[in-house]
């Protein structure tokens, strides 16, 4: 069984499973996923997020403001560390750095991203990074800020060989979506061979960036599979390996018992 480390079910358009998030949810564990991790980026629509998904065992939680949103949007250290407790909250974020936008002004985006990291040290639960464009800085302030403390995952993973090992000392996770699956990605296989085991995670993304064979459409929980089996190619072991790896590590980082695989609604 699979772990989607990743994806963002309230973002899913539900037409492709007759408008039903159950179905959708059951189609997810009919493909052999057992657990996934729901993570916020939108403050404002968490709470409809988390009502979806509140009396699913099988789905996590995160509580956090992606770096992408604008400076604008409404955000407090406080408001955030009060949505931590919930039970259902396993991880901080996402939150990072992205400068492809946002070359010219990243302070703001710095300091919510130190703001996360300190409202997962204060909670203890690990935090979820996004960066892109933005290596040299989000190292520096995941070091500045004790990121090692907390513990955390660089989810979908583009970044350096230089950049992987650094992440990996702090004892971060590494986390690799669809894009490994993608014909341009010959840099990340190459990284993707040397993540030591009890550092590696799989995810979606869900709904964006989809795998081969169904790039180009909407992703889904389901489609982990297709990760797992390029990585399994390209670390030269099976699917069941890397299932399991990856399983173990997120239960591991994000502190989840593993539940029974059917849904009780």
């Amino acid at each position: 069984m699979l772990v989607d480390s990743h994806c963002h079910l309230d973002c899913i358009d539900l037409s492709d499973f007759d408008n039903s998030f159950d179905k959708l949810i059951q189609h997810t564990q009919a493909a052999g996923v057992e657990h996934m991790l729901c993570v916020s980026i939108n403050l404002e629509k968490y709470p409809g997020m988390l009502e979806t998904v509140r009396d699913y065992p099988n789905i996590s939680v995160s509580a956090g403001l992606h770096p992408m949103a604008d400076e604008s949007d409404e955000f407090s250290a406080e408001y955030l560390t009060e949505l931590a407790k919930d039970e259902k909250v396993v991880a901080i974020g996402e939150t990072g750095l992205d400068y492809y936008y946002h070359k010219d002004n990243p302070q703001w985006q710095q300091d919510r991203f130190r703001a996360h990291v300190q409202v997962a040290n204060k909670v203890k639960k690990p935090v979820i990074i996004h960066t892109r464009d933005a290596g040299d800085d989000t190292l520096k302030i995941l070091q500045q800020e004790n990121a090692e403390a907390c513990g955390g995952v660089i989810h979908c993973f583009t970044e350096t060989q230089d950049f992987a090992n650094k992440a990996i000392e702090m004892g971060l996770m590494i986390s690799i979506s669809g894009i490994v699956t993608f014909r341009n990605a010959d840099a990340l296989r190459e990284i993707a061979k040397t993540i030591p085991d009890d550092h590696l995670l799989i995810e979606t993304d869900s709904p964006y960036l989809a795998p081969v064979p169904h790039r180009g459409k909407q992703n889904q929980p389901a489609y982990v599979h297709q990760v797992a089996e390029t990585l399994a190619e390209i670390r030269n072991t099976s699917v069941e390996s890397i299932a399991e790896i990856s399983r173990n590590n997120f239960y591991r980082l994000f502190n989840v018992t593993r539940q029974n695989t059917q849904v009780e609604r």
